[in-house]
């Protein structure tokens, strides 16, 4: 396996995480474009935007996140695994995250509800 430009530890965790769910780089269809958005004059010269599809899922992410392309290949990558986790059931920290700020909101709702019925005059 390749490792990327980030920490050993993060291309540790990547290469584990990827044995644990069973994906393996053959599996892979990896492509560069040219990103858009910031990054002035090396983002419109350079293919650092990463698309990548799992051939057995189907799943396929693009990533243009940072300049280098070393980067959000690892960031592509980690993003393809939180995805075939998420339609394998499993509950993953980001899901975690969605639903926390969803009961957050509902609750806010309710409160801002309430409130608002209390404050308006009766007629």
């Amino acid at each position: 396996m390749t490792d990327f430009a980030v920490r050993e530890e993060k291309n540790r965790w990547l290469h584990r995480k990827m044995a644990e769910l069973g994906v393996r780089e053959e599996d892979l269809v990896e492509t560069f474009v040219r990103s858009s958005g910031n990054g002035g004059q090396h983002v419109n010269k350079t293919s650092s935007c990463v698309q990548l599809k799992h051939k057995p899922t189907g799943i396929q992410v693009a990533c243009m996140q940072e300049r280098s392309q070393s980067v959000n290949r690892f960031l592509a990558r980690r993003e393809l695994l939180e995805r075939i986790e998420a339609a394998s059931g499993v509950i993953t920290p980001e899901m975690k995250r969605i639903e926390r700020l969803r009961r957050q909101k509902d609750r806010r709702k309710r409160r801002a509800t309430v409130h608002s019925a209390s404050v308006l005059p009766e007629k």
